[in-house]
């Protein structure tokens, strides 16, 4: 009796391959819904969301089975697709980009673009702590920040942008390594 619980599926088969497939489909046109915003930059509201988001749709994919087996089919199913999914948008970029969507610009040469942080739902503070965790003293500090496709924030400081004049430490560290080749070559 309890192997048969265990291990024979409550449903059939094919219900438990469809159930996964249409779940993973309605979460991604979602979350493309959503914006790049929920997967840049989680706030306690966005962690609330994604942590009930799975226990909401935990009974849409597995229904009335909770059989050891239903649940291995669903997660095989499940990994299955997002491994398929992966490979084909590999292969197809203009999909990609029209699912995922394209780079934003959000800080350019120090200023805010103010429109692409609205039309993200990222703040300005969002913004400044997202710079701070990767080590500028303020906005006015970067060059250029992107909200990649994946969501991620890329920053690239003012002195970093090509055609910038090298930093003062950039500049000590060159002079400190050629005094040492000197002093190499005085030695040789």
């Amino acid at each position: 009796m309890i192997w048969s619980d265990l291990l024979v599926p409550g449903v059939p088969l094919i219900e438990k391959v469809m159930r996964p497939l249409i779940v993973y489909a309605v979460l991604v046109v979602l979350v493309r819904v959503a914006g790049k915003r929920e997967l840049a930059q989680l706030n306690q509201f966005d962690l609330i969301v994604l942590l009930t988001l799975s226990n909401t749709v935990q009974n849409a994919i597995i229904g009335n089975d909770n059989s050891l087996t239903g649940g291995i089919i669903g997660a095989v199913t499940l990994i299955g697709i997002n491994s398929l999914v992966v490979r084909f948008m590999y292969r197809h970029e203009k999909l990609d980009r029209l699912i995922e969507g394209d780079p934003v610009t959000l800080v350019q040469d120090g200023q805010v673009m103010k429109d692409c942080c609205d039309r993200e739902l990222i703040t300005v503070a969002e913004l400044e702590a997202a710079a701070h965790r990767q080590g500028f003293e303020s906005l006015a500090d970067v060059g250029r920040a992107v909200l990649e496709p994946g969501g991620t924030l890329s920053f690239i400081g003012r002195n970093q942008m090509a055609g910038s004049p090298p930093s003062a430490t950039h500049q000590e560290i060159v002079l400190r390594l050629d005094e040492i080749k000197r002093m190499l070559a005085a030695r040789g």
